[in-house]
């Protein structure tokens, strides 16, 4: 079990990390470097031989392997990135960048995405070099630059250019799952993550005939554009069940009691009441369009405008997601992926998504785990290139009314003490079990 120092350590080591800026604006806008030096040296102390690696200079990404003691036991991967994104100081209570600890919580950002996570890596180890302690399996950990944008510089480049530092790993635990959900009704739930839509940004373009805003134009790329994107954003998207969100359906309804009809999902999500949101942002593709650009001129029709959608598309969907954008966007409109990463999935009956069941119900005995699929993506979908199976596990145990999905990304992020010694306890346990 985690010692005494570890649990004091996860605070100071999130506390440190999210004090050093690594606001990763996109485009290469970012260092990761000085989290990426802290990290390695917090290893280095714990006797484990960390190799730091960059695609572009400044943005670092840091890999260590601490041996198991079964050699023909297969690997599994531990990893966090150091990245966050921006934050607005004006709108915060306390300095997005101060790693502030006020009446018993870390404010900042990072503090849930994910430094959080980064520095229960960080204390688990340590404490294990204390003890002497070794897990039974190879574990490989990684701290990853650039997650927030594109991962080129991070998770993309190591598994692209270095995957030798991962062999043997088949599967990997990362952030975005194990954390309480309460349903408002009394019930905490414990989400864990065990697969991911895929993601598709895309850039949609008109072009039409540029002429005087006084003129008639039957060609006009604004017109165009802006029939697509209501379209697409009117477009309601079929059902589709992966066997994820199937069992999570019906396990979250087994603990209320009620029968599973996947036949209509609708209403046997309204029946789940808060639960629900769990599971309704994950049984369907999805396209939001964010952003649009035409024009410089009142007076002046422009020869071309553009657009950018958020585009998820379930594992088995990309298909039917292509076909019916090129449906949507019509004769006029042109669509690309600015940026597309695979959907996945990973099964909930292996032995090692038992182990972190146990090891959350060992710590808090009242949870309902259950499986879920998350909306969006993290470095899984880099390491899944190499056959890495990916799951989501940052365990917090959270207080009711902290809403944790609004603080990704958003105004005072921050976490609580008790939240993050919870996980180092529950991250110990899962790792020395697995």
């Amino acid at each position: 079990m985690a010692d005494q120092l570890a649990l004091d350590e996860v605070v100071t080591f999130t506390s440190d990390l999210i004090r050093i800026d690594t606001t990763n604006r996109g485009g290469g806008d970012c260092q990761e470097r000085p989290a990426a030096e802290y990290a390695a040296a917090r290893l280095a102390e714990a006797g484990l031989e960390p190799v730091m690696l960059e695609r572009t200079p400044g943005r670092t990404n840091v890999v260590a392997r601490l041996e198991g003691t079964d050699p023909s036991a297969d690997a599994l991967l531990l990893h966090g990135h150091l990245d966050v994104v921006p934050a607005e100081p004006a709108d915060w209570s306390v300095h997005p960048f101060s790693g502030e600890i006020r009446d018993g919580v870390v404010w900042g950002r990072g503090a849930v995405d994910m430094k959080n996570m980064d520095a229960m890596i960080l204390s688990v180890v340590r404490s294990w070099a204390r003890e002497g302690v070794r897990p039974r399996r190879d574990v490989v950990i990684a701290f990853t630059a650039d997650e927030e944008d594109s991962a080129a510089d991070g998770a993309g480049f190591l598994a692209d250019r270095h995957p030798h530092l991962f062999e043997g790993c088949t599967e990997g635990v990362s952030e975005s799952g194990a954390y309480t959900f309460h349903d408002g009704q009394g019930r905490q739930f414990y989400p864990i993550g065990a697969g991911e839509r895929g993601t598709g940004w895309m850039r949609l373009t008109a072009r039409g005939r540029a002429g005087h805003g006084s003129k008639v134009n039957r060609e006009n790329a604004v017109t165009s554009l802006a029939a697509a994107i209501t379209r697409i954003g009117e477009h309601e998207w079929p059902l589709r069940l992966t066997p994820t969100v199937r069992a999570a359906l019906t396990e979250i309804a087994a603990v209320y009691g009620i029968e599973t009809d996947l036949s209509d999902v609708d209403a046997l999500l309204d029946k789940l009441g808060g639960a629900a949101k769990l599971v309704e942002a994950t049984v369907r593709n999805s396209s939001n369009p964010t952003m649009l650009d035409a024009g410089y001129k009142v007076n002046v029709i422009p020869g071309e405008a553009v657009a950018h959608v958020d585009g998820r598309f379930l594992p088995d969907a990309e298909d039917e997601f292509r076909a019916t954008m090129d449906r949507l966007t019509g004769p006029d409109v042109d669509w690309e992926f600015a940026h597309r990463e695979i959907a996945l999935q990973a099964p909930v009956d292996s032995p090692t998504f038992a182990a972190m069941r146990e090891a959350v119900r060992a710590f808090a005995p009242e949870a309902h785990t259950v499986p879920y699929c998350m909306s969006g993506g993290t470095d899984a979908k880099q390491f899944a290139r190499l056959g890495i199976t990916g799951y989501g596990f940052a365990p917090l145990k959270l207080p009711e009314g902290f809403d944790y999905q609004a603080l990704f990304h958003g105004v005072d992020e921050r976490v609580p003490v008790e939240a993050l010694q919870f996980g180092v306890q529950v991250l110990d346990r899962f790792l020395r079990s697995a």
